[in-house]
């Protein structure tokens, strides 16, 4: 338990996703007081793994509907705001386009209109994606102040949002408003517990447990992976200093991407899986269906210079600390999802000495 966050009642939507089990077992960790908004959780999801129900109050709504959101936010009366909500896929997006613009944009729309009228001190750390800035295939990293576009649904609706935010700041949240609001910018995230169809980590990790042969749509691609607790560690440290912004001089967009060395192929990602796995397997290239990027990278140096902010784990560390996650999950008939995500929270944090 830290001290800041002692007491703090702290909202995250899409807290049955996976980024949202893994920031809220942490926020609990720390000592919030935990609420959570989000649709009912998939099967099999990480949400049920880490019991979390026991450790926050879990409120089941679509934020798609936005007078019951509206009342239920009222009900909280948060100090701070995660907004994780959303439909994640880029496959889901193209599958269903309305479904992905009402989540994205209307969903966060509907959040944030719940929130403007707060009367005391209220931060919001919007979630948006690296998938949000017109993608030119640009060897260094995307800057906060760069063009936001989106080929697809997806990213479209992702950028949308951050449009939404935007607006929210300036027409709502200035002047005389005690609500704090900043865009928080990541991608290619793994970690443990992500157990969604079409995601390659977790394709990768049933293919290996079962000895299959991974069917990969493009290994040559160049992604920038980096482990789920080095983005939520941003958001943390993003949220307290929006609180304690009394002169509001924070700027409202971050990005929080890895290392140069987490740039690597997804054929490299695999080659670095099945050695933690021991598995030797090829892999089939497929045909993918839709447009995907080839290269995406995030230049950080705002969120290093305002926030002190870094990447911690590198790319062989993040693969395999999620691949040991993954092993054991699949492996040991004794496995505490609960236990074993609480164990690599801890080590990240004082390896890095985070409080």
């Amino acid at each position: 338990m830290t001290k800041f966050w002692s007491g703090k009642r702290v909202l995250v939507t899409g807290h049955t996703g996976f980024k949202g089990s893994w920031l809220s077992l942490w926020l609990a960790d720390l000592g919030a007081e935990l609420y959570g908004i989000a649709l009912e959780p998939e099967k099999d999801a990480l949400f049920e793994m880490l019991d979390l129900r026991t450790c926050m109050d879990h409120s089941v709504l679509n934020i798609r509907d936005a007078a019951p959101l509206s009342d239920r936010v009222a009900q909280i009366d948060p100090d701070i705001v995660f907004h994780l909500a959303a439909q994640p896929l880029v496959i889901d997006g193209y599958e269903r386009p309305l479904e992905t613009f009402g989540t994205n944009v209307m969903g966060t729309a509907n959040l944030l209109n719940a929130l403007r009228d707060r009367n005391r001190t209220c931060a919001i750390v919007c979630v948006t994606t690296d998938k949000v800035y017109k993608n030119r295939e640009w060897e260094f990293g995307y800057r906060e102040e760069d063009v936001l576009g989106g080929h697809d649904p997806y990213s479209a609706s992702k950028a949308a949002a951050e449009l939404v935010a935007a607006c929210y700041s300036s027409s709502f949240f200035h002047g005389g408003s005690l609500v704090r609001i900043a865009t928080a910018r990541a991608g290619n995230v793994i970690g443990g517990g992500d157990m969604s169809a079409n995601r390659l980590v977790p394709d990768i990790a049933r293919a290996l447990s079962k000895g299959e042969t991974l069917e990969l749509r493009r290994p040559d691609a160049v992604r920038p992976w980096q482990h789920v607790l080095d983005p939520l560690g941003g958001y943390i440290a993003l949220a307290k200093a929006l609180y304690r912004d009394d002169q509001r001089a924070m700027p409202t967009a971050f990005n929080f991407g890895p290392g140069r060395d987490a740039e690597q192929t997804v054929a490299q990602l695999v080659k670095v899986a099945r050695q933690t796995w021991s598995n030797e397997r090829r892999f089939s290239v497929i045909d993918s269906q839709h447009h995907e990027t080839e290269r995406l990278m995030l230049n950080t140096d705002r969120a290093a210079s305002v926030l002190g902010w870094s990447p911690r784990w590198g790319f062989e560390r993040s693969v395999t600390q999620t691949m040991e996650w993954y092993k054991a999950r699949f492996e040991d008939v004794k496995f505490d999802a609960r236990a074993m995500t609480l164990s690599q929270i801890e080590s990240f944090r004082r390896e890095n000495h985070i409080a």
